[in-house]
């Protein structure tokens, strides 16, 4: 089984578990554009406590990262809500499609906002320039998919889609979180040589981040590869 057919078989076993809620959502009259719009608003939350945690919180201290991170995989959900709604509630769209589109965006813009604000204001400079290294390259895998499509190429597959963005992201602040419960904020690992430490209990969150900024930009760049050369074979077969 290749990686895009267990990506769908799983991603069908996830709509099984959820379609309960779906109907429930659909029962009391939430609409697709309804169930965005709460992802949205959910998102701009995942970035209050991200902005209240480096205004209130000291360097270290990490459970706003925690508590966010939940905040992210709830949010996220709606991502998988709203096309399920659509599709169950027949309730599908043209405008529907692009307002997702566009509120995606938004919602994943914010949240990095909240992000590279927390780890400026606690002097976590480097990791901030990844996550918005990373916020780039998760606009760009976006981008080059509609705009290859727009063009009429099909351009999709490659890792770091949405859905892997939102659950690394998630999972990894959550971790970071029940990481600093246990070892606390000043938990280091330094190898002999090397004049600073390598590890600290923020990388559980901040490496996940850097992995994130160079996946997605390889993606949007494979993506951008694969376009050219389907519209180089189409180009051919109409010449």
């Amino acid at each position: 089984m290749d990686k895009n057919a267990l990506r769908d078989a799983l991603q069908q076993g996830i709509y099984k578990v959820i379609n309960p809620m779906v109907r429930l959502l659909i029962k009391v009259g939430f609409t697709p554009n309804a169930v965005t719009t709460t992802g949205l608003i959910l998102n701009i939350g995942v970035a209050a406590i991200f902005i209240v945690g480096g205004e209130v919180s000291n360097r270290g201290e990490l459970e706003y990262v925690g508590w966010a991170g939940g905040l992210v995989l709830f949010a996220g959900l709606f991502d998988m809500l709203d096309g399920q709604v659509a599709r169950l509630g027949n309730m599908g769209s043209t405008f529907g499609a692009m307002y997702d589109s566009v509120l995606d965006r938004y919602s994943e813009m914010i949240m990095f906002m909240g992000i590279c604000y927390y780890l400026i204001a606690h002097h976590y400079l480097l990791s901030s320039l990844f996550a918005f290294i990373a916020l780039i390259g998760s606009m760009m895998v976006s981008y080059t998919r509609a705009r290859a499509e727009g063009l009429g190429v099909e351009c999709k597959g490659g890792l770091m889609q949405r859905p892997e963005r939102v659950v690394l992201i998630g999972l990894s602040a959550i971790a970071c979180g029940i990481t600093y419960s246990f070892v606390g904020a000043d938990y280091k690992v330094y190898v002999e040589g090397i004049p600073f430490h390598v590890f600290e209990t923020m990388s559980v969150f901040t490496l996940p981040i850097t992995v994130m900024a160079v996946l997605t930009n390889i993606t949007a760049v494979n993506r951008l590869m694969d376009a050219k050369k389907a519209m180089q074979q189409k180009e051919m077969k109409t010449a």
